[in-house]
């Protein structure tokens, strides 16, 4: 490939993984706190499948009480263009979380992950992990994307650098009931 089409062809996968979730240009979480792997677990007990990103949410919220369901993303508004595509995920939905000042984020973007943060499903397990770690990959190169993601089963849950790795891993606990 030409020098030029690799730039271009970086900035597209930027773009795609993080079009709908910018965060503001701050320096990444000190050592020690960087965000924790898409593959993070715990022993939480394990619930009924994730049906769609909305009940997901419903369970986060209700084990997360600063959390509030901000918008379903549908094909329309997907700023990703992945809703329902062949290996994206099948429903998507954002939340916000009271901890997060507004004044912080760097986005008027109300589905910005900034804001709180995003629930992600798919079809299996494997999808979810890949979406997850794609994230990842980026971030690591674009420390001001930096975000917390985790994976369990189907589902992602892509959660603000705003808050701190013990606030985020409260998200992760009450996600691991799915997988």
């Amino acid at each position: 490939m030409r020098p030029a089409t690799l730039i271009v062809a970086a900035a597209l996968l930027t773009a795609t993984a993080c079009s709908s979730s910018s965060s503001p240009a701050a320096a990444p979480a000190g050592p020690g706190t960087a965000p924790a792997s898409a593959a993070a677990t715990t022993d939480a007990p394990k619930t009924a499948p994730a049906k769609d990103a909305t009940a997901v949410l419903a369970t986060l919220v209700a084990a997360v009480k600063t959390a509030k369901q901000g918008t379903v993303v549908t094909e329309a508004t997907d700023g990703n263009h992945l809703l329902g595509r062949p290996g994206q995920y099948t429903s998507k939905v954002t939340f916000t979380d009271s901890r997060v000042k507004a004044d912080d984020v760097m986005s008027n973007d109300p589905t910005d992950v900034g804001f709180g943060g995003s629930v992600e499903v798919f079809a299996n397990a494997e999808d979810a992990k890949r979406r997850a770690d794609y994230i990842q990959a980026i971030v690591k190169s674009l420390p001001a994307m930096m975000e917390y993601d985790y994976a369990h089963g189907p589902v992602v849950v892509r959660v603000s650098k705003l808050l701190t790795p013990s606030q985020a891993a409260e998200f992760d606990k009450a996600a691991a009931a799915f997988g």
